[in-house]
């Protein structure tokens, strides 16, 4: 038994049992692949996978099991190293955040600013997508720390804390009638074409929640996943914008207004994700703590061990 033969069945299971991705994966071969995946299964005695001629279509009742086992094997192995390095001194590594834009372009300049200062030799790498594909990357290991608004709660594998809240504003031309400075309503907003983010992003959500709740029909003429772009085409005049509140505070658009509207929608809450059981070296503590200042590192250890 070696971990190759463990990093082929479980990125067997992670690609849907496409043996040509895996091989890609895994820098090898596809018949390289499958030689893994049957001598480890004759070294066990059991089947793994359910086949249909050459070819992978599932789990066996057994392969289920020893999948989990395979995933707390690797996932060790993987802290070993981490640990070592820790233990060794090294101040040295790549810290992988996986978040969305609205996070990476309002929140975390400020943070990642200073944890550079702190620790000039850890490269930083970004990665932005949408709450599912940041669960994602967190619990294949491709990224340290998710940080997102809606989901990251809903994954077992994950270890999630509560950051901060923050509402949606809207943004209009300024004399445009919304922003003449009177409280706006539900009706009143959705009487206007409508733009905002991609469902899944940013609290799309509650946008969404709030005129259903209503039985308030809506026109969202246009949607993205970057707020810089919802004023673009609002600054074009398509519609009117609805976007996070750290947005249109930090970066209103040149000849656009902003109009509160925390009233409309329920607050969100910005949520940081780690993997859970995993072994996290100190600079991604400190990360984590200068994300998120109320949280405490022993909280943060115990949950990972729970």
């Amino acid at each position: 038994m070696n971990f190759q033969q463990l990093r082929s069945v479980r990125e067997a299971a992670r690609r849907g049992y496409n043996l040509t991705e895996v091989a890609n994966v895994l820098f090898t071969s596809q018949p390289g692949v499958s030689r893994q995946i049957r001598e480890l299964e004759e070294e066990l005695g059991v089947e793994i996978f359910e086949r249909n001629g050459k070819r992978l279509t599932g789990l066996t009742d057994p392969g289920r099991g020893i999948l989990q086992i395979i995933e707390r094997l690797l996932l060790e192995a993987e802290n070993l190293r981490q640990a070592s390095q820790e233990y060794a001194g090294e101040r040295s590594g790549t810290l992988a955040v996986a978040t969305t834009h609205t996070q990476a372009r309002y929140v975390l300049p400020r943070v990642v600013q200073s944890f550079r200062k702190a620790f000039p030799e850890v490269r930083i790498a970004l990665q932005q997508s949408a709450p599912e594909h940041i669960a994602e990357w967190v619990i294949s290991g491709r990224a340290d720390v998710g940080i997102a608004t809606e989901g990251l709660s809903q994954f077992d594998e994950l270890v999630s804390f509560p950051c901060y809240r923050w509402s949606h504003m809207i943004v209009v031309p300024q004399g445009h009638p919304l922003g003449d400075g009177e409280k706006v309503s539900l009706p009143q907003l959705a009487e206007y074409p409508l733009i905002t983010y991609d469902v899944g992003f940013t609290g799309r959500g509650h946008i969404d929640d709030a005129f259903r709740e209503r039985g308030i029909s809506t026109d969202i003429v246009l949607t993205a996943m970057d707020s810089d772009v919802i004023q673009q085409y609002v600054s074009l005049g398509l519609g009117v914008g609805i976007v996070a509140s750290m947005a249109a505070e930090h970066n209103l658009a040149p000849g656009l207004c902003a109009v509160k509207a925390a009233h409309l929608f329920a607050p969100n809450l910005t949520r940081l994700a780690v993997r859970r059981g995993a072994y996290l070296r100190s600079y991604v503590y400190d990360f984590i703590l200068a994300f998120a200042p109320e949280l405490k590192r022993q909280e943060i250890e115990t949950a990972l061990s729970a």
